[in-house]
C-alpha cells in the first residue's frame, strides 16, 4: 500500500486503544484522523502522551466525521454490538478487539449490515499478530512440520496486579473471555470447525482472597469435526516460571514430520521440522517494536501489525482475518466453554449457533 493511500482512522475508547494510537501515529499506512472517550480526562491524558489534539468525548463526533473511513472499537465487551451497528450504520469500516461481542443474538443482525452497506469488520484478535506466531504459521503453511495432529495452547500469567482494577471483581469479569481467548483463537486458527468442548474450572484460593467471583483456573479439551483433538489452559493468579523455562502464552503444534513452539511475548520460536533440523529463532531487536511502554502490559506493535494487515486488505479488496464471521465463531466457542465450566458437560459450539439460528456457512 502506498503512504499516500493511508486508511483514515478513528478510534473508539482510549484506554486499550492506547496500544492503538500508537499504532497508528507510529505506521506508514494509517493516517490518525481523531479519538475518542468518554472519560475526557482519559483523552487529556492521551493527548497530552501522544501530542495528538484531535479529542473528542462524543462518539457521534467520530460517526459523523467525513474523513474517517474505519473505526477501531476498543469499549467494554457489553458495548460493542451497539457500536458496530452504528459505524456501519454510518459507513465505516471497523476493527473491533476481541471478544468481538458479548451476546450471539445480535450476529445475524451485524452479519446483515455489514453485507447490506458493504463494509468490513475485523476482529482485533491480536495475538495472531506478535512475531512468533507469525512465524509458526508461515512454516506451518510452508509444510515444515507436515500435516497437524494436535495443538496445545496456554495462557499462565500471574495477573495478581489485575485484582487491583475494581471491574475485575465484578460478576461480569471472567478470565474466560479476558484471558483464554487468546489460546482459544490459536486454536481455532488452525482447527476452525470445534464440534465439542469440555472443560473444568475453578477459584483458586488467590483469586478467592483476592475478590475475584468468577474461575481463573482452567483446562479445556475440544474435538474438531474430522476427529482431531486439542487442549488449552490458563492460570492467572499465582506465580510463574523464570521466562528461560517457560512462556506466559504459548501455541504448540505436534505434525507428522516436525513441532513447533511460538513463546508468545518471549518473542522466542522454535521448530524441529521434517529434516530434523532443531532451531530456535529470537526477535530481541524487535523488543521496542512490540513493548512501546511500561513493562509488557501494553503490546502496541502487533495492533501495528493487524492494523496494517487489515488497511491493506481494505484497500485491495483481498480477505483478511479473522473477519467478523470467525469473530463470531469463535465467541460461541468461548460461549460453549462457558457453559461446559458450568454444567461439567460437553458442549457443542454449534448448538449455541442454532439457538440463535445464526448460519456462519462452510
Amino acid at each position: 500500500m502506498q503512504s499516500t493511500d493511508k486508511l483514515r482512522l478513528g478510534i473508539l475508547g482510549l484506554g486499550e486503544g492506547r496500544s492503538t494510537m500508537s499504532a497508528a501515529l507510529q505506521s506508514p499506512h494509517i493516517e490518525l484522523v481523531q479519538i475518542c472517550d468518554l472519560n475526557e480526562e482519559l483523552g487529556r491524558k492521551r493527548m497530552k502522551e501522544f501530542d495528538f489534539q484531535q479529542y473528542t468525548s462524543r462518539y457521534e463526533d467520530l460517526l459523523q466525521h467525513p474523513d474517517i473511513e474505519a473505526i477501531a472499537i476498543y469499549t467494554p465487551d457489553h458495548l460493542h454490538a451497539t457500536h458496530i451497528r452504528q459505524a456501519l450504520e454510518h459507513g465505516k469500516h471497523v476493527i473491533c478487539t476481541k471478544p468481538f461481542i458479548d451476546n450471539l443474538a445480535d450476529a445475524n443482525g451485524l452479519l446483515e449490515l455489514a453485507e447490506r452497506t458493504n463494509k468490513r469488520v475485523f476482529v482485533g484478535q491480536s495475538s495472531r499478530f506478535f512475531e512468533p506466531v507469525k512465524r509458526q504459521r508461515q512454516d506451518y503453511e510452508a509444510g515444515l512440520i507436515g500435516e497437524l495432529i494436535t495443538i496445545e495452547g496456554y495462557y499462565h500469567a500471574d495477573h495478581r496486579w489485575f485484582l487491583e482494577k475494581p471491574w475485575s471483581l465484578q460478576s461480569s469479569f471472567k478470565w474466560l473471555y479476558g484471558g483464554l481467548s487468546h489460546p482459544v483463537d490459536f486454536i481455532r486458527w488452525y482447527l476452525p470447525n470445534i464440534e465439542e468442548v469440555m472443560g473444568y474450572g475453578m477459584l483458586s484460593a488467590n483469586g478467592r482472597k483476592g475478590g475475584l467471583q468468577n474461575a481463573d483456573t482452567m483446562h479445556f479439551i475440544f474435538k474438531a469435526e474430522d476427529g482431531r483433538v486439542a487442549r488449552v489452559s490458563g492460570a492467572y493468579t499465582g506465580p510463574v516460571q523464570p521466562v528461560t523455562r517457560d512462556s506466559e502464552m504459548s501455541c504448540i503444534l505436534r505434525g507428522t514430520e516436525g513441532a513447533s513452539q511460538a513463546d508468545y511475548m518471549d518473542l522466542r520460536y522454535a521448530i524441529t521440522d521434517k529434516t530434523g533440523e532443531e532451531r530456535i529463532v529470537t526477535w530481541e531487536h524487535k523488543l521496542k517494536h512490540y513493548f512501546r511502554f511500561e513493562g509488557k502490559s501494553h503490546h502496541a506493535g502487533e495492533y501495528q501489525n493487524y492494523l496494517e494487515h487489515f488497511a491493506q486488505a481494505i484497500r485491495s479488496g483481498e480477505p483478511a482475518y479473522p473477519d467478523m464471521k470467525e469473530g463470531i465463531g469463535t465467541i460461541a466457542l468461548l460461549q460453549a466453554m462457558d457453559e461446559s465450566l458450568s454444567t461439567g458437560k460437553p458442549v457443542r459450539p454449534k448448538d449455541l449457533l442454532t439457538k440463535y439460528n445464526v448460519n456462519l456457512g462452510a
